[in-house]
């Protein structure tokens, strides 16, 4: 009797042994400082880019042609520099000005989730860099009498050349009758070397990070609860908060290391934790 009492035990044993752990995606360097991930869960990485092939990766981005503020977006702008970079450019050819923006619109759209790119940002004023999340374009973008409802998440940008960088939120009719809300982050050095900027997006909140470290928790605001895709852009105009590109010594870029998006989910099952709220109550309803 004893030992057919063990008999269950046993089986319950080699089953647990033979059980597969949820694949918690790959290991990637240098590691990201995450949030601290509650007991039980735990981040995993759901899709990135690490920009070390030999011509970007057209199964992830898109790029952007045509008029884009002063400058016109052409692919020329946007390349690989075999270093594992990312390049985007800003430069004049005759009397005009070009640059590059890339998005995963139509490729990776996502709800939530902790949002970081490593970036060496430009050194001249007249045009800025952008990390962004956007959805105007995207087939479930929400619409109010025909016009859509954008929801914009500025991650980054910088239009100066000093330790500022802007953080925004952006939601509403698109393009007039929309709300903003915005921070600047002062961080000593940012305009030298490499530097992570992130957002970390669930159903109730944003939290901007910069280098790892909290820089903006932004009260009294909608959270999207609708997939947003990624872009990064260079924008450049003659009049504005980033002065006027005419000035700057060209060409000048900005490089990117990698993007990476990751999902908080059960330890256990691999499972995410987040889900989206009624619609009810995502921005416009």
């Amino acid at each position: 009797m004893r030992d057919a009492a063990l008999v269950p035990l046993l089986l319950a044993a080699m089953l647990a042994l033979g059980a597969e752990e949820p694949k918690m995606g790959p290991k990637l360097e240098p590691p990201d400082a995450l949030p601290p991930a509650p007991a039980g869960q735990a981040w995993r990485p759901v899709w990135h880019d690490e920009f070390d092939a030999e011509k970007l990766d057209d199964t992830k981005w898109e790029f952007l042609e045509g008029k884009w503020r002063a400058a016109a977006c052409t692919r020329k702008a946007v390349s690989l520099d075999g270093k594992g970079h990312l390049v985007i450019r800003t430069f004049k050819e005759g009397e005009d000005y070009f640059t590059g923006v890339v998005r995963t619109r139509g490729k990776f759209e996502h709800t939530f989730g902790f949002y970081v790119a490593r970036i060496q940002l430009q050194k001249q004023g007249g045009h800025w860099s952008a990390f962004w999340l956007w959805n105007v374009g995207t087939r479930d973008a929400p619409t109010l009498e025909g016009s859509p409802l954008r929801f914009e998440v500025d991650i980054m940008e910088r239009p100066w050349t000093d330790d500022r960088i802007q953080h925004t939120l952006h939601w509403g009719p698109y393009p007039k009758g929309g709300k903003s809300l915005g921070e600047v982050a002062r961080v000593a050095g940012v305009g030298q070397g490499w530097h992570t900027f992130a957002v970390l997006w669930t159903p109730d909140e944003f939290v901007f990070y910069v280098d790892g470290k909290e820089t903006w928790r932004p009260r009294g605001v909608e959270v999207c609860q609708r997939p947003l895709y990624i872009l990064l852009s260079d924008e450049a105009e003659f009049a504005g908060w980033a002065g006027d590109v005419r000035r700057a010594a060209l060409p000048d870029e900005f490089l990117t290391d990698y993007v990476r998006v990751y999902d908080l989910v059960d330890a256990k099952t691999g499972q995410a934790v987040w889900k989206p709220k009624p619609l009810a109550s995502a921005p416009g309803k």
